[in-house]
C-alpha cells in the first residue's frame, strides 16, 4: 500500500540565503527594543484582553480631553510613546505568530511524513532480516532498539 505524501515542498539555497537575511535583519532591529521574560514574569504581568484594551483606549481618550486631571506622577509623554509602540509591536506580531503557526504546521506534515516513511523502511528491513537478506539483520537489530517498550525512545506508533 503507498503511503499518503502529505506535503512536499523544497526551499532553493537562495531562498533560504534570503529568508535567514531577512531573520537576521528582524533580530537586529529587535536588538536592545524586546525582552524575553521568564515564565514566572509572563504569569506576573499577564496579559492585557481586548476589554482592558477598551479601558487603555478610552482612558487615552479622556487624557488628550481633559490633560488637567492626568495625575502629576504620571508621565503621559511616556504613556503616549508606550500606547503607540504597542499597536507597532502587535500588529508585527500578530503577523509574525501567523507565520511562526504556518512554518510549525508544515513541519508537523513533514515530519508525519518522514516518520511514516521511516516506518515503512523499518517494516522492511524487518522483512528482510527474516528473509535473511545480506547486511538485513545488522540494520534491523540497530533499529529495534528504538522501537523496545524500554527504550528511552519515545514513539508514537510501534512497529
Amino acid at each position: 500500500m503507498a503511503l499518503e505524501n502529505l506535503i512536499s515542498i523544497d526551499f532553493t539555497k537562495e531562498e533560504l540565503k534570503e529568508l535567514d537575511q531577512h531573520i537576521n535583519g528582524i533580530q537586529n532591529i529587535f536588538k536592545g527594543k524586546t525582552v524575553n521574560l521568564p515564565a514566572e514574569k509572563r504569569k506576573q504581568y499577564g496579559s492585557i484582553g481586548n476589554h482592558n484594551k477598551l479601558i487603555v483606549d478610552k482612558a487615552k481618550n479622556y487624557m488628550e480631553q481633559h490633560p488637567d486631571w492626568i495625575p502629576n506622577f504620571l508621565n503621559k509623554k511616556e504613556f503616549d510613546k508606550d500606547h503607540e509602540a504597542r499597536k507597532q509591536v502587535e500588529t508585527r506580531a500578530q503577523i509574525l505568530q501567523n507565520l511562526s503557526q504556518q512554518l510549525l504546521d508544515t513541519k508537523t506534515l513533514l515530519d508525519h511524513d518522514n516518520y511514516s516513511n521511516a516506518l515503512s523502511f523499518y517494516r522492511m528491513v524487518r522483512f528482510l532480516a527474516n528473509e535473511n537478506e545480506p547486511g538485513a539483520k545488522t540494520v534491523y537489530e540497530d533499529m529495534k532498539v528504538l522501537f523496545s517498550k524500554t527504550s528511552s525512545v519515545k514513539t508514537t506508533v510501534e512497529a
